[in-house]
């Protein structure tokens, strides 16, 4: 984030680069500097002649390069951004001989989704020595809640733990998803609120009490009946409930707990910091250790992949998603 807050105060200084490759997983990140170059550069008057907003499916690099290599028409500067630039991946390092010598008067912003330049080449050199080259890395799910709430402090609002957990399990990692459900939350919630699970569950339709954060609770709490109650209802709703995740985030949980386990210091702040978990989930973690012994928790996990493996239609015989949690919830609690 640092990274990108002096991207964004050097443009708001005329510190600006001739090249931007904006490149990696993380997409949101990449929309929202290519956004801020397209709305903050050039002023409305100067747009229509000097800002050419390109996608890479209809162009190819030699006639980028051709733009880029233009003068501005009655202006200092113009920018030509290239969306979508994935698309030009099999020749993109043709553009290596214009990052080296890149036109002064030309801001060209290549948005380059989902993949990275191969930094031992030429290219990612070129324009590291004279226009930003800037890799968006996806977050790991432990880093989604810490940035819900970075996001929502700066906009004046807090979230209960509980909350920004739902969110990421229902919304995963995908931060534009998030954005979207958060600016729908601050439309209706006045500046200082606290957003909490009653929030999330009424107006994004996430259950506050069937979820698979509330399900991991019950597992490791040993509530048979709670687990069940939960499984019942992600068989009424597969859709919103796939079993892969559900044996995903339980899988994590318990490779979580088999290390928590193998720690020496039981602190709450080690165990945060070792987990890479809210401090607030800690106790889930001390409690269900006491009900999962660390040869149970090598047993559930080996009982994970077998519940994957079934998922996918091996050995199953078409066994129905629910039957296989049901089974799955007995074998991890008995």
């Amino acid at each position: 984030m640092n990274r990108i807050n002096q991207i964004v105060e050097d443009i708001k200084s005329k510190n600006t680069k001739p090249i931007y490759f904006l490149m990696g997983e993380e997409a949101y990140y990449i929309d929202m500097i290519s956004n801020y170059i397209e709305d903050s550069i050039l002023p409305e008057e100067e747009k229509d002649f000097n800002q050419l907003v390109l996608y890479g499916r209809d162009v190819t690099v030699d006639e980028v390069v051709g733009m880029a290599k233009r003068f501005p028409m009655m202006a200092e500067k113009q920018v030509i951004i290239v969306k979508e630039a994935q698309d030009l991946s099999r020749s993109i390092e043709n553009l290596v001989n214009y990052a080296e010598n890149p036109q002064p008067s030309t801001i060209l912003v290549i948005c380059y989704k989902y993949k990275t330049l191969d930094k031992r080449k030429k290219l990612s050199k070129a324009i590291a020595n004279t226009g930003c080259l800037f890799e968006s890395k996806k977050l790991y799910e432990n880093q989604v809640s810490e940035w819900i709430s970075s996001t929502l402090r700066d906009q004046g609002y807090q979230i209960e733990p509980k909350a920004g957990h739902m969110l990421v399990e229902f919304l995963g990692t995908d931060l534009s998803k998030i954005t979207n459900e958060l600016d729908k939350l601050m439309v209706i919630l006045d500046k200082g609120s606290t957003i909490t699970a009653i929030h999330v569950e009424s107006n994004i339709g996430i259950s506050k009490d069937f979820n698979n954060f509330e399900l991991r609770k019950a597992i490791g709490e040993k509530e048979f009946k709670k687990a069940n109650q939960i499984a019942n209802y992600f068989s009424q709703n597969p859709k919103n409930n796939p079993l892969v995740m559900t044996i995903s985030l339980l899988n994590s949980f318990f490779t979580q707990l088999l290390m928590y386990h193998g720690l020496k210091d039981k602190g709450k702040i080690n165990v945060s910091k070792m987990l890479h978990i809210n401090p607030y989930f800690v106790n889930e973690y001390q409690s269900a250790a006491r009900n999962y012994p660390m040869r149970k928790v090598a047993q559930v996990i080996a009982g994970l992949r077998e519940a994957d493996m079934k998922s996918k239609g091996v050995g199953a015989n078409n066994l129905p998603h629910g039957e296989i949690l049901k089974e799955l919830l007995f074998k991890i609690m008995h």
